[in-house]
């Protein structure tokens, strides 16, 4: 385990929202995580913000644990899984918001897995003209990415600042396309100019390529849910 790894305890919190699982000191959290959003008032919402039923003692309304809007029980009815809010439980949700969060429970599935599991890939750093070949991993913690090899890097996944993933396969007149590696460019602390690394997949084995394949496409997931964290 690198030092980035260490233990990072965690604490039972109780919201309104439900039980989480949290952290306990806020720069342990997953980059990959968000904030519970605000309620909105009951006295600001008389009526379900989607169909706009008006409330009463019988249609009586809930928040939506994501967004925090208002609806009645018809449009927000379903409890799913928010692991990215640290629910303990899945929690509940309106529409719109818990297809968000069941798009989202395949990364935390199966891609995550394929993230920290690692693949092989040749490495060049800045413009340098040679190449290392390295094992790529998320750490357990999600908060850096780990390369081993005769050298040894860990990049913190908050100081990434752009991931371009780099394909083949692509024909003017449409076509599959392949992942084949990425570049990505992050910030080394107590510096503000970006270096950049650029990652390819070894050609060693078809099934070296595969797995590199799937890494990427994970790593791509993983971009776009860092991206959504920082625009909360």
């Amino acid at each position: 385990m690198s030092g980035c790894e260490a233990c990072d305890a965690k604490k039972l919190v109780r919201s309104p929202s439900g039980l989480r699982m949290v952290p306990e000191h806020r720069s342990a959290r997953s980059p990959f995580g968000l904030d519970e959003p605000p309620w909105v008032p009951d006295k600001e919402c008389p009526r379900c913000m989607q169909c706009d039923t008006k409330f009463d003692f019988i249609t009586r309304k809930h928040h939506c644990r994501r967004c925090g809007k208002c609806f009645c029980d018809k449009c927000c009815s379903k409890k799913v899984p928010l692991p990215r809010m640290c629910f303990v439980d899945p929690v509940r949700q309106c529409a719109e918001c818990a297809l968000i969060s069941q798009k989202e429970t395949e990364f935390y599935d199966k891609q995550l897995k394929v993230l920290m599991n690692g693949a092989t890939f040749f490495v060049t750093l800045g413009t340098s003209n040679k190449s290392e070949l390295m094992v790529c991993r998320l750490s357990n913690n999600q908060r850096y990415l780990v390369l081993d090899g005769d050298s040894h890097y860990e990049i913190e996944i908050i100081q990434i600042s752009t991931v371009q993933i780099l394909t083949e396969g692509f024909t003017p007149g449409g076509g599959n396309t392949r992942a084949i590696g990425m570049i990505l460019q992050y910030k080394v602390p107590g510096s503000e100019e970006l270096t950049q690394m650029k990652f390819t997949a070894s050609e060693d084995f078809s099934c070296n390529k595969k797995l590199s394949a799937s890494w990427l496409a994970a790593m791509h997931k993983a971009t776009k849910l860092l991206y959504e964290s920082r625009d909360q």
